[in-house]
């Protein structure tokens, strides 16, 4: 299993717009592709201007074809433009992580 963990930065005082407007207009596409992250959250404590979220594939060939996939959607890449213009987004970081080799999820991939 492969988990992609997806940290991204916002401006700071923006990431409550940049969220509102991924919940209109990126959700529904990444999800339809993606299916549901294991998690979607904003930070508590530490930076107040950073979100997280992680996803789940079966292998980084699943990850890869999913994610072609939702590249492909004119809502996904209204969405991206929507997000460009805005400029709320300052920094992305990705990792792709796997299990320890003596833990085993319970979460699998849809």
């Amino acid at each position: 299993m492969l988990f992609d963990v997806r940290t991204y930065t916002c401006r700071p005082g923006s990431i409550r717009k940049h969220m509102e407007l991924y919940l209109e207009k990126g959700w529904a596409a990444q999800r339809r592709h993606l299916g549901e992250p294991l998690f979607y959250g904003a930070c508590e404590t530490g930076d107040p201007n950073q979100y997280v979220h992680i996803w789940v594939y079966e292998n980084a060939g699943d990850r890869e074809k999913k994610r072609a996939a939702m590249q492909a959607d004119p809502d996904w890449q209204a969405y991206i433009a929507a997000s460009a213009e805005a400029g709320w987004l300052i920094k992305q970081e990705n990792k792709l992580m796997v299990n320890a080799p003596f833990f085993e999820s319970s979460v699998k991939p849809k």
